[in-house]
C-alpha cells in the first residue's frame, strides 16, 4: 500500500506534481510568426529579412522566433495583406504601391520625382512623415514595421530605348496594379498595362507588353534582361518596401516582445542599405555583361511631363498636406535645368 499524506494523496504522486510545476514555471512561452513576401531568396530585402529573425530569436532568447516563406509561396501581396488584415499571416513585405489600395496616404511616394536625392528620400521616410505613414494603417489592422530601400524604377523595353518621354508613345509599358504608377505612364504618353509580377516575363516574351519599369535587382533577379535588351535610367519613382505586422497579431504580443521585434527590424534596414548599395552595382553589371545597353535620359523632360500629377494630388485633402511637407524638406542642389541655365 502506498504512503499517503494529510491530505490522502500518495506521496509519490505529490512528488511528481510538484516536479511537473517547477519545470512548468521554468518553461517559456514560445511564439512564432509567420512572414510571407513574393521576393526571390536571393533578394536584398529577403536577405534582411533573414538576419532581422535572428536577432529576435537572439534579443528574445529563442521566445520569439520567424518563419519565412518567399517567392510568393502563401501569396500575392494584396493577398498576404488581407491575411494579415484578418490575422491569419503575421508579417509581409509589400511594395508601397500596393498599399496604395489599402491606404490613401501611401499615393504620394508613387508620385514620380517626389523625392530630389538619396538624402532626402531617407529624411523623410525615417522622420516624422514616415512614421506617420506607418501607423496610418492601423484602423485597418495594418501596422507598418519599416521601410526597405527599393532604389529608383526605371524603364527596359524590348525593341527600342527610352530616351525621351516621346518614345513611350505607343507603347505597351507593364506598371504595378497602382493608380500612381497608371496615371505616371499616361502622363509620359505611353500605354500603362497593369500584370502580376509573376506573369510579366511570359508577357515580354509572347509581346503583351513592349517593356516595363523597375528597379536594377528585379531586373535583374527576374531574368527580365533575357527578352530587354534596352534599360533607361530616368529614375521616375522611387517606391520603398514596406513590411507591416497585423495589428490584431502585435496587440497579442507583450510590451518586451514588441521592442524586441522593433529593434531587430531597425537593425535590419540598416544592414539592408548595405545590401542594397551591392545588389544595384552587381544587377547594372550583369545586366551589361548580358548585352543591355544602358541609358541615362534627360531628367528634366521626364519632370515637366508629370508636372500635372502633383497639381491633381495637391487637390486631394489627404495628400496635399504630404505633398507640402516632402517638397519643403527638399535638400538645396541644384538640378538639371539649373546646369542648363549656367
Amino acid at each position: 500500500m502506498n504512503r499517503k499524506n494529510n491530505f490522502g494523496i500518495p506521496v509519490f504522486i505529490r512528488v511528481l506534481l510538484i516536479i511537473i510545476t517547477i519545470i512548468s514555471c521554468g518553461t517559456k512561452e514560445q511564439k512564432t510568426l509567420k512572414l510571407a513576401h513574393s521576393l526571390d531568396p536571393s533578394h536584398s530585402v529577403h536577405i534582411a529579412m533573414e538576419f532581422m529573425a535572428e536577432r529576435l530569436k537572439e534579443k528574445s532568447d529563442g521566445q520569439v522566433t520567424i518563419d519565412i516563406y518567399p517567392s510568393g509561396q502563401l501569396g500575392s501581396e494584396r493577398e498576404n495583406l488581407e491575411l494579415l488584415q484578418i490575422g491569419s499571416l503575421a508579417i509581409t513585405k509589400v511594395s508601397s504601391a500596393v498599399l496604395e489600395g489599402f491606404i490613401e496616404e501611401y499615393k504620394v511616394l508613387g508620385l514620380p520625382y517626389i523625392f530630389v536625392n538619396e538624402e532626402h528620400y531617407y529624411n523623410v521616410l525615417e522622420g516624422e512623415v514616415g512614421q506617420k505613414m506607418l501607423m496610418a494603417g492601423e484602423d485597418i489592422w495594418l501596422r507598418g514595421l519599416c521601410f526597405y530601400d527599393a532604389g529608383s524604377r526605371s524603364f527596359y523595353t524590348k525593341e527600342k530605348p527610352i530616351k525621351e518621354p516621346d518614345d513611350l508613345k505607343g507603347m505597351k509599358i507593364r506598371v504595378m496594379k497602382s493608380i500612381s504608377a497608371v496615371n505616371m505612364v499616361k502622363a509620359l504618353g505611353g500605354t500603362p498595362t497593369p500584370i502580376s509580377w509573376g506573369e510579366l516575363y511570359t508577357a515580354l516574351q509572347s509581346g503583351v507588353v513592349d517593356g516595363a519599369e523597375n528597379n536594377p535587382p528585379s531586373f535583374y533577379l527576374s531574368r527580365h534582361y533575357e527578352v530587354c535588351k534596352y534599360y533607361s535610367l530616368d529614375e521616375h519613382t522611387s517606391v520603398p518596401d514596406v513590411m507591416l505586422i497585423s495589428k490584431l497579431i502585435w496587440d497579442k504580443l507583450t510590451e518586451q516582445e514588441q521592442q524586441w521585434l522593433q529593434e531587430a527590424v531597425d537593425e535590419s534596414v540598416e544592414y539592408q542599405k548595405k545590401l542594397w548599395a551591392e545588389s544595384e552595382e552587381e544587377a547594372l553589371r550583369e545586366v551589361q555583361k548580358a548585352g543591355v545597353e544602358v541609358y541615362h535620359p534627360d531628367k528634366s523632360k521626364f519632370r515637366e511631363k508629370v508636372k500635372p500629377l502633383y497639381e491633381e494630388a495637391k487637390e486631394n485633402e489627404v495628400l496635399r498636406p504630404l505633398v507640402e511637407k516632402i517638397q519643403a524638406m527638399a535638400p538645396d542642389i541644384k538640378t538639371e535645368d539649373d546646369e542648363e541655365k549656367n
